[in-house]
């Protein structure tokens, strides 16, 4: 009796695999195995660096809130400390992009604390 597989299956798995791996240089988006192993890697560098984008973001928001801060005369720590005493909630997003793209308020928030 002939042996039996799953075609359909199969090759549904496979063309799923290269549609993804589309775009990637030369075997790597041609041939199944060596696609399958990029796009593997791939996920996990994906996976990774979900959570890395949001440590280098807080770290750029950090030297944007300290560069605005020093240009007022006074450094990150001690305005943030100054901004907790006060209990003014501003998270540092919202502060480095008033930092950045509204100097006068952000003035006003360091007189605040001042």
């Amino acid at each position: 009796m002939p042996r039996s597989v799953n075609v359909v299956a199969a090759r549904r798995r496979r063309k799923k695999i290269l549609k993804a791996a589309r775009g990637y240089w030369g075997s790597r988006s041609k041939v199944f195995t060596i696609a399958k192993n990029t796009l593997e890697k791939g996920m996990q560098y994906a996976y990774r660096d979900r959570k890395v984008k949001k440590r280098e973001f807080r770290a750029l928001w950090i030297q944007r809130i300290n560069a605005g801060a020093r240009a007022h005369g006074m450094s990150y720590s001690v305005f943030m400390g100054k901004l907790h005493a006060k209990s003014i909630d501003l998270n540092r997003k919202t502060l480095a992009d008033l930092a950045m793209n509204n100097p006068e308020a952000f003035k006003a928030v360091i007189d605040s604390v001042k």
